[in-house]
């Protein structure tokens, strides 16, 4: 199966996952619950559930434990986009190719869609618990102190210590038309980008029950492919069209955002999606050696996500 394939296999089954965990559309709330799953709903490439169920296949993971992870990682990724969207943030109309939730719902809605999202993510993550209970008396310990530990990295790594604190540096950095220096601008990048995509990888070897040494080594990979995911992200920004896309081209320069392209130049900006995507395939490689693991897809994918054109 080549890798475009085993891509689209791949997407199908999570989009299964993710819409398994979604709530039902009733009751005098069920306003909120529409706007929620219209969010989740509007396609992406699904990396941060596929991230972290491969990286629970690399280090060895089997079973269902993954899949609340799985689909909470998403809301959480859905949600800070959702906020992102509004008037307050980027006061972006499109996403993915259609209307944004605020767009859509309207603005309090919007705000509330994002809300429960994130509370709702937490919810699902705590369903693996129950599932841990299918295990026996002697796995069932450990397999939940690795639930609960997956938990704390996701919240962590979501938290104002990751996403939200670099979400808050980039709101106030663009709010005063900063230019920023290298140091901040990667700071920003390494929590509102690569935090979650770090938590991702990290939380699926955790639940296969990956050692200390081997969940801070995919931590470190895993924070060089954020980097090199947003510095590509840059360039696109400048290269692409809406259509490609699927959302506004040009946004950065808008509003006036210091990016790795407004910093270095897009040469250099390439340069370095090329130099830091090829340490982090090198890391890679050096793990599955030491595991023995034969997980290919998982190098393809990160060379595939890297180097994307939308």
């Amino acid at each position: 199966m080549s890798f475009n394939e085993s891509l689209k296999k791949r997407t199908e089954e999570i989009e299964q996952i993710i819409q398994a965990y979604l709530p039902k559309e009733e009751g005098f709330q069920k306003t909120v619950i529409e706007a929620m799953n219209y969010s989740v709903l509007a396609g992406g490439k699904r990396l941060r559930p596929m991230l972290l169920q491969e990286a629970y296949h690399f280090f060895g993971g089997t079973g269902e434990i993954v899949e609340p992870f799985m689909a909470a990682v998403e809301m959480i990724h859905t949600y800070s986009l959702v906020h992102d969207d509004l008037p307050a943030m980027d006061n972006d109309e499109y996403r993915r190719g259609r209307k944004t939730t605020h767009i859509q719902f309207g603005h309090a809605m919007g705000i509330l869609a994002g809300d429960a999202l994130l509370n709702y993510a937490f919810e699902t993550m705590a369903k693996a618990a129950d599932i841990a209970k299918q295990a026996s008396d002697l796995e069932y310990y450990p397999l939940l102190e690795r639930v609960m530990q997956a938990q704390r990295i996701l919240a962590g790594k979501a938290g104002i210590y990751g996403m939200v604190g670099g979400q808050t540096a980039d709101v106030e950095a663009t709010e005063k038309k900063e230019i920023l220096t290298r140091e901040k601008l990667d700071f920003i990048y390494r929590l509102k980008t690569s935090a979650l995509i770090e938590g991702s990888m990290m939380a699926g070897a955790v639940l296969a029950g990956a050692s200390e040494q081997e969940v801070r080594k995919i931590e470190e990979i895993a924070g060089k492919v954020g980097l090199a995911f947003q510095i590509q992200d840059d360039i696109l920004d400048v290269t692409s069209t809406t259509e490609m896309l699927g959302k506004p081209v040009f946004s950065d320069e808008k509003n006036q955002k210091t990016t790795y392209v407004t910093l270095e130049g897009l040469e250099k900006a390439g340069e370095m999606v090329e130099s830091i995507s090829q340490e982090a395939i090198r890391e890679l490689q050096k793990l599955a050696e030491s595991l023995e693991s034969e997980n290919k897809f998982l190098e393809e994918l990160l060379i595939w996500l890297i180097h994307r054109e939308k």
